[in-house]
């Protein structure tokens, strides 16, 4: 059980922190998504726009 000050405490810093929250969240996905769910097309793609990404 989480207790009522740790709720509120945590409810603060996700306020505070939005952008952080969105960051790791979307790592998150990400790394499910190639760990998981991705087939040898998607890979070799997200290969190609990490590899772009990296050079601009």
């Amino acid at each position: 059980m989480v207790s009522e000050a740790q709720k509120r405490a945590k409810k603060k810093w996700d306020d505070k922190n939005k952008d952080k929250n969105r960051i790791y969240r979307y790592r998150s996905y990400a790394r499910k998504f190639i760990r998981d769910l991705a087939d040898k097309d998607d890979l070799k793609d997200l290969d190609e726009l990490i590899h772009k990404r990296l050079n601009d």
